[in-house]
């Protein structure tokens, strides 16, 4: 992908561009709602920092891991994340590890924090999937015009699922206004009264789970494992832990409006 500013030195990519609006968005309303329950500014800040920093690393180790037979003979390639490679289950997973381990250390309590971070995060990636378009990835198989038409899309998008010489499916779209979907049905319920610790990580990790299960049927460029999609097994073991979260939230943990 040709970069949109090129000083030389150094090279600004719309893909990176689009990282860090997500990043951004998804971070202020994390600490937003953190605030808004009596957590310190310099803790949840720092917590994001951290949990992004490391999340990035583990999207990119992931996405290596599994694409090993590439980049083993492209060694300098594993550094290029302007040009993609970021799978957001590596970033989920490694991500959620860094915070469980801070959160284990203050004697905070993990499922609150998640339900604050997971409205950011499902933001973050309806943001994100954009910088899939502009990278020409994360589509589906090849389509034809006159279908890409009957949805009715802009122009632009059209225009950019054609790739090399062929109209592909957009699920990066799919995704996109699925997580958007989302975000906003998480924004009309998290202060509703009945909501308890852990509600909106068990939403957030059905929600997202099912989509993916779904949409990564679809995609050409999955991540395998032998004749097994990665991104499905992780995607139906979110949904069960989901499930399994909010069975536990709605048996043992208080609503917000009385553990605040």
């Amino acid at each position: 992908m040709k970069p949109i500013i090129d000083l030389g030195i150094i090279e600004v990519h719309l893909y990176s561009i689009l990282l860090f609006i997500a990043i951004i968005l998804g971070s202020n309303i994390a600490i937003k709602e953190a605030k808004r329950h009596g957590y310190e500014e310099d803790f949840i800040v720092n917590l994001l920092f951290l949990g992004v920093i490391v999340g990035i690393i583990g999207a990119r180790v992931y996405y290596v891991i599994f694409n090993f037979d590439y980049y083993k003979d492209n060694l300098i390639e594993v550094f290029k994340v302007w040009n993609g490679g970021l799978a957001i289950h590596g970033g989920i997973i490694f991500g959620l590890i860094t915070v469980a381990i801070v959160c284990y250390k203050k004697k905070i309590n993990l499922l609150k924090i998640l339900d604050y971070l997971v409205v950011g995060l499902i933001i973050a990636q309806a943001i994100g999937r954009w910088g899939n378009f502009f990278n020409g990835e994360a589509h589906g198989a090849i389509t034809s015009l006159s279908y890409l038409e009957s949805l009715h899309l802009p122009q632009f998008i059209i225009d950019g699922m054609y790739i090399n010489g062929n109209y592909y499916i957009p699920t990066f779209l799919y995704e996109s206004i699925w997580c958007l979907i989302g975000f906003v049905i998480m924004l009309l319920i998290r202060r509703r009264k009945f909501m308890k610790v852990g509600y909106l990580t068990s939403f957030y990790l059905v929600w997202y789970g099912i989509e993916r299960v779904f949409v990564e049927g679809m995609r050409t460029d999955s991540l395998m494992l032998f004749s097994l999609r990665i991104a499905q097994i992780v995607s139906i073991l979110m949904v069960i832990i989901g499930i399994i979260i909010f069975i536990y939230s709605l048996k043992r943990c208080k609503k917000y409006e009385e553990s605040v």
